[in-house]
């Protein structure tokens, strides 16, 4: 899978652009604040229709403009076909081949990406919010399920939790609600959290590989997911995690009246990533976090293609400034002839320039592209 064309209306400081790429590797280079990150930015946008930089969509207009207007031409191996996205004040709206969808959910997944920033380094020792993040919108491309259980559980978990406040604040509401809430969070939430499972599964098969090789073989990668239920693990069914979860709400119904929120489910869970048996956040050098981010953010490329069929587009956005001289290597010789790459930089490094095989380059200034 890789995007041909991209075709930009007012999207940040790109009042028009119309350009070109190579399936390959494609170098955007240019100094601070011209215009790489926003390119990179409105690849991702057109993927996903979320900016991985901002939850307010209004900032992704250009100054002073009332809208943006992205399209691309991806090519797979089925064919190919354009994605379309319109985005105003009144919402955005999404079309796949010009038709338009009524659900972003039939929109996300046509075109799939994964993105490596520097803030990607702190995915192990973040917070678990971060992390959690990172499971929901990874998974979420690659299956449409997967994102609408997590849709309709974000919904079902805020209205529980304002009806959770409305008992504290009032003892004599009736609890009957409060029930039906709980049964319906209990129905997304262990589907999420089987979900979960299963494909951290098959990113850790991938990590642990390529976690391997870029430390000799001294290294051994694996994962633990932390849930809030107890008694679940890599082998519950979904049956026994339901079973798990409504037990667990029981126990804990007393105290979620009394601070008036949920303290259960999938948005309470955490992954943790073990090195050599140790918990690499806590016990980790500040390198062997980095390198563990680093395996798991490119072991997506292998999961997505497997669950897909095809590779992702990669972007890389200034990542590469972030890494020694080894963890360079590592990362493009991991994807050299593999995916197509985005990747910013302010210049060419003499190691970049040794292991990237004819890129094709951009140079940005303000706003404006040329091909170098």
């Amino acid at each position: 899978m890789h995007i041909r064309k991209l075709n930009l209306k007012n999207f940040r400081n790109y009042e028009k652009l119309d350009i070109e790429f190579s399936p390959k590797i494609n170098i955007l280079l240019g100094k601070n604040a011209q215009g790489k990150t926003n390119l990179l930015e409105s690849i991702y946008f057109l993927a996903l229709a979320r900016s991985p930089r901002t939850s307010n969509d209004k900032e992704l207009i250009m100054f002073k403009q009332k809208e943006t207007y992205l399209k691309g031409e991806i090519v797979k191996q089925s064919g190919k076909f354009n994605l379309e996205l319109f985005l105003n004040n009144k919402g955005k709206k999404a079309k796949v081949n010009h038709l338009e969808k009524s659900k972003l959910s039939q929109y996300v997944g046509n075109f799939n990406v994964v993105l490596f920033a520097p803030e990607d380094l702190s995915l192990v020792k973040g917070s678990p919010g971060v992390r959690r993040k990172f499971i929901d919108i990874e998974f979420g491309q690659i299956d449409n399920l997967y994102l609408h259980l997590s849709s309709n559980y974000k919904k079902i978990l805020n209205q529980r939790n304002q009806y959770l406040k409305k008992i504290k604040s009032n003892s004599k509401l009736d609890t009957v609600y409060l029930d039906v809430l709980t049964e319906q969070l209990i129905g997304y939430g262990a589907k999420i959290v089987h979900k979960r499972i299963s494909y951290l599964q098959k990113l850790e098969n991938y990590a642990s590989q390529l976690h391997k090789k870029v430390t000799n073989d001294t290294e051994n990668l694996s994962f633990k997911y932390i849930c809030s239920v107890d008694n679940v693990d890599k082998d519950s069914s979904l049956e026994e995690i339901e079973a798990q979860m409504k037990a667990k709400f029981a126990e804990v119904r007393k105290r979620e009246i009394f601070q008036g929120v949920s303290l259960v489910g999938p948005h309470r869970d955490d992954l943790k990533f073990i090195v050599n048996g140790k918990d690499v956040q806590t016990y980790g050098s500040q390198g062997q976090q980095r390198t563990t981010s680093l395996s798991v953010k490119i072991s997506e490329v292998d999961l997505v293609k497997q669950c897909t069929g095809e590779y992702p587009v990669l972007l890389l956005d200034d990542v590469l400034s972030e890494l020694d001289a080894n963890r360079q290597t590592y990362l493009l010789k991991a994807i050299q002839d593999k995916v197509q790459t985005f990747l910013t930089s302010p210049d060419i490094s003499n190691i970049m320039r040794d292991l990237i095989k004819d890129p094709k380059i951009f140079e940005i200034e303000k706003g404006e592209v040329s091909t170098v």
